[in-house]
């Protein structure tokens, strides 16, 4: 059985060596993608507001619990 100590800096030196091979966006690409992603989400919430209202709709007409 190996070191466990050894083996956990073995593992830490290995992450940090990729870590250093990533290409990291610049501070204008962070910036954008989170424009999408927050634009993203609002209009996916309109879309499930709308669409549960006109289910409660639906659900109303047919029953016709107005």
């Amino acid at each position: 059985m190996s070191n466990p100590i050894q083996a956990i800096q073995n593992y830490y030196e290995g992450t940090v060596e990729q870590l250093k091979k990533c290409s990291w966006p610049s501070k204008k690409e962070l910036y954008d993608s989170t424009i999408v992603i927050v634009f993203t989400m609002v209009l996916s919430t309109v879309f499930v507001m709308v669409t549960d209202w006109l289910c409660e709709l639906l659900v109303r007409l047919i029953t016709g619990s107005f």
